[in-house]
């Protein structure tokens, strides 16, 4: 079940990130709620926010390690919760979609811009990783009660 979820978020995120590139690249921008949501192109060629711009091989690296870190957690560790590993599917997916992005372009595609609070752009990856940390840390903190015992 893991690896089918991994691959849907992979496929999900590469999709849109395909339309993005055939759809808005010439355009830059396309308005679907004036002044609160667009779709908009970019290439980021950094970390999330933009920070550490250029540094390509660095987060290959990292995304690498990371990956291999999670499957191995996960392969040893076979008696988890499900929500923990739907936190880790949701983490590996993202992570591998932008670590795809990275190897094959050299840059990652980001294209869903909140205008109405200036939010960076983003992409489906993005929110795969976004939503399994905060299911990670959410049941760690709260089911499990590791941190705050």
């Amino acid at each position: 079940m893991g690896i089918i979820i991994i691959l849907a978020i992979i496929a999900l995120d590469q999709i849109t990130k395909h339309w993005a590139a055939n759809h808005l690249q010439q355009k830059g921008t396309m308005v679907v709620i004036k002044d609160i949501f667009s779709f908009t192109y970019v290439e980021n060629r950094g970390a999330a926010f933009g920070i550490l711009q250029n540094q390509r091989w660095l987060f290959i690296g990292l995304t690498i390690i990371v990956c291999i870190g999670m499957v191995y957690y996960l392969y040893t560790n076979q008696d988890f919760n499900l929500i923990m590993k739907l936190g880790l599917y949701f983490i590996l997916g993202g992570a591998i979609g932008n670590l795809i992005d990275r190897i094959y372009n050299g840059y990652v595609v980001d294209m869903f811009h909140f205008t109405f609070i200036n939010f960076p752009v983003f992409n489906v990856a993005d929110c795969f990783v976004v939503i399994g940390t905060i299911i990670l840390a959410s049941y760690i903190l709260f089911v499990e009660g590791r941190v705050i015992e």
